[in-house]
């Protein structure tokens, strides 16, 4: 068993590395003070190629998989969670149409979302369908050449800014479940309209907005897959994206240690730097240690995903330990910083609040235990 990086992917966490340090470290506070957006940053990162990871490069892709993907995300996530979220979530869409769209919705859309520089969301949750994504009420209802689609979806990463959404609605509400379905609905089209824009807690510039369809028409075209597999297809993308959050979790808890360090050899107290003092350094082993579990963890669910075998068990176990690990281990480094760390001048108190999302979104914990629990016992 390796567990050693290729060159290739050296290569890529060096190149994500001195990215997240000059462009996404100086606008870190800005961007969550402000809740803006940060879209001078997400251009950059389109021209790093880091929007097209693990998408071939004939789709305007920049190759790599899920493994680049981890490494790109967690590096980013040191400096910055909100930005981190925004590539991740952004990955849900581009994976979801490389699996499960047509030939010609590849070749139309992807290298809009990857190379084009075009943004995009997942539209799954409704005010009433969070945890349980079977009970959607959002329509689509096919009318000749189109689907019509009505309704509404909340807490939708970027969909106040996205050119494209991958919506999931039912096109036969008799079915329930089994009516779902996935479109692709550009957000130009007249019907769709952007409600509320929530005031988050953490994670602030990765905005999260509530989106509205009135008798939003679309070709029938934009059809994913088949009618009715909407849910199959939502599953099977969140299990990928549950890659994306464990990543971003791992990131937050790896800037946090890499804070903590800095700060603990700096700062003196009773005639030394505080490295000394042997609680801090139990704190420093135990956070460490958990950040070692979840590495793997999450590296271990990719490699499952990328050679084709059965993931959704681990994908939960590393989103679960992840993210969990990194409540822990921000909360830790906030400790050892003590009143600075709570203040604004430090980016622990940023840190805290964003980690917390993940524990919540992409499925709680909760959910991440009963998928689990499911898998061991049959």
């Amino acid at each position: 068993m390796d567990f050693n990086f290729s060159k290739s992917e050296e290569v890529i966490q060096k190149v994500a590395r001195e990215f997240a340090e000059k462009e996404v470290a100086p606008l870190a506070e800005e961007i969550d003070r402000d809740g803006r957006y940060p879209h001078e940053t997400f251009d950059k990162m389109v021209k790093c190629g880091f929007t097209g990871i693990a998408v071939p490069v004939e789709y305007g892709g920049s190759g790599g998989d899920d493994i680049t993907k981890i490494i790109v995300i967690s590096e980013i996530a040191k400096k910055c969670g909100a930005t981190a979220a925004i590539l991740s979530i952004h990955a849900v869409f581009v994976q979801t149409i490389l699996k499960f769209g047509s030939e010609e919705q590849k070749q139309k859309y992807l290298p809009l979302v990857t190379s084009g520089g075009k943004k995009t969301a997942f539209a799954l949750t409704e005010p009433n369908a969070g945890s349980d994504a079977a009970t959607v009420k959002t329509t689509a209802i096919l009318d000749g050449d189109e689907y019509v689609l009505n309704g509404t979806k909340c807490f939708i990463t970027g969909g106040n800014v996205a050119d494209y959404v991958v919506v999931f609605a039912s096109t036969d509400p008799s079915k329930g479940v089994k009516g779902l379905s996935a479109i692709i609905v550009p957000t130009n089209t007249p019907g769709f309209s952007v409600g509320k824009i929530e005031n988050k807690m953490g994670i602030r510039a990765s905005q999260t907005a509530e989106i509205i369809f009135d008798n939003c028409r679309v070709p029938k075209e934009n059809l994913v897959g088949k009618e009715g597999q909407g849910f199959k297809i939502a599953m099977i993308g969140l299990d990928g994206a549950r890659i994306g959050i464990a990543a971003q979790a791992l990131g937050l808890a790896e800037g946090a240690l890499e804070e903590s360090v800095s700060y603990m050899k700096e700062r003196v107290q009773f005639g030394k730097p505080i490295a000394a003092l042997q609680g801090l350094q139990w704190y420093v082993a135990e956070m460490a240690t958990k950040i070692e579990c979840a590495k793997w963890m999450t590296y271990r669910a990719a490699y499952l995903k990328i050679s084709g075998q059965p993931f959704t068990k681990e994908a939960a176990m590393a989103k679960l330990n992840a993210s969990e690990t990194a409540s822990f281990v921000t909360n830790r480094a906030l400790q050892i910083h003590g009143g600075y760390g709570y203040m604004k001048d430090y980016p622990l108190e940023r840190m805290v609040r964003d980690a917390k999302i993940t524990e919540i979104y992409e499925g709680t914990s909760e959910i991440h235990k009963v998928v689990i629990s499911r898998a061991v016992l049959g």
